[in-house]
């Protein structure tokens, strides 16, 4: 045994709470999977997933935080502990946000932690809500006993933490920059146009119409422009894959300029439960956003608005679909940091490239 879990390591004092290495990053990665499968149902609150274990690691529960006035993850995970009958065996929770430590919709979950079995909590973000901050300082006054570990300070759990970082991003992009994360998708052919065939809307695989629609699926909000609704009349609907039911309608934003937003495609987007919004100014949008409580916007626009946004650099990350001419479509991410979208691209059947640096 070496590294953190070395003998005279914090984790070797626990004795009969040690939890092995590749438990906790088996334990965080069920977490976040977990968590990943309710991105844009809870917003405005942030996704959030918890894995209890026992003694020796193996996982017990896996829950997640599914929509906002609901139980948090780590109440959830405890309350179904209760419900399975193996609540008496849990010894470590873990959890990829710093838990609640004041009385919203729900009670604080520093509080439903500290009364229960668990011995020790590993946290994988701190929480950047002043408001409901405070649980790790909550928890680090649990008698003698009992820890709390931050993955932040073991970079053994860079690849986990990281995780923790992506599922966390739209909520703290919109809570610490007042502005919702915002992801550009551009579809293209393979030679780099962006205008689908004659007589079609789309010219990609069904592959990459299912990650299109997972990240709609996931955005709280889709930002267009008036070209794309005057040429194309889109429905910004999820139909490729299940949608979240009972959730907060989606926003749509159009960048319009010259009030030539037609009556009645605003009228059909309202009476199919969308809020719709109206800008001129397309650096306004973001802040207008974060005001009605998006975490995640995606932009679905014409090459025009994208060019813009490019120039503004109003976006953190950017999924480019292509067409190959013999083969499966092409799929590249470029990002300023830990991007929401490997939850997005994670679920499909092979492995896509992401490269972090800005383009």
């Amino acid at each position: 045994m070496s590294g953190v879990f070395a003998p005279g390591s914090a984790f070797a004092q626990k004795g009969h709470s040690l939890v092995q290495r590749e438990a906790v990053r088996s334990g965080f990665k069920a977490a976040l999977n977990e968590a990943a499968r309710y991105l844009g149902a809870t917003s405005p609150n942030p996704a959030v997933g918890c894995c209890l274990l026992d003694h020796e690691g193996n996982i017990l529960v896996t829950e997640a935080h599914h929509r906002t006035g609901t139980r948090h993850a780590e109440a959830l995970a405890l309350h179904r502990a209760r419900e399975t009958g193996v609540i008496d065996r849990v010894a470590t929770a873990l959890v990829t946000l710093e838990p609640c430590n004041h009385v919203g919709l729900t009670p604080p979950c520093s509080e439903a932690l500290r009364d229960s079995p668990v011995q020790d909590v590993w946290v994988g973000m701190r929480d950047p809500n002043p408001v409901a901050g405070g649980g790790i300082a909550r928890l680090q006054q649990m008698p003698e006993g009992r820890s709390v570990f931050l993955l932040e300070d073991f970079p053994a759990f860079a690849d986990v933490h990281d995780g923790c970082a992506a599922l966390l991003a739209p909520f703290a992009t919109r809570i610490m920059r007042q502005r919702p994360w915002i992801t550009v998708k551009q579809a293209r052919d393979n030679t780099g146009s962006m205008i689908p065939p004659a007589g079609r809307k789309t010219f990609t695989s069904q592959a990459s119409l299912e990650i299109a629609h997972r990240l709609r699926r996931a955005s709280d909000a889709i930002i267009t422009g008036i070209g794309t609704i005057l040429s194309d009349s889109p429905r910004f609907d999820v139909r490729h894959v299940p949608d979240h039911e009972d959730r907060v309608p989606r926003l749509v934003v159009v960048c319009d300029r010259q009030n030539r937003l037609p009556d009645s495609w605003r009228e059909k987007m309202i009476g199919s439960g969308f809020r719709v919004l109206v800008s001129r100014d397309l650096g306004e949008i973001p802040s207008l956003l974060a005001d009605h409580g998006a975490n995640w916007a995606m932009v679905e626009a014409g090459p025009g608005l994208l060019g813009e946004i490019r120039r503004l650099s109003l976006w953190d990350d950017w999924l480019d679909i292509q067409t190959t001419p013999d083969g499966p479509d092409r799929h590249r991410v470029y990002s300023h940091g830990p991007t929401p979208l490997r939850f997005i691209l994670d679920e499909g059947a092979r492995p896509l490239p992401v490269d972090k640096a800005a383009f």
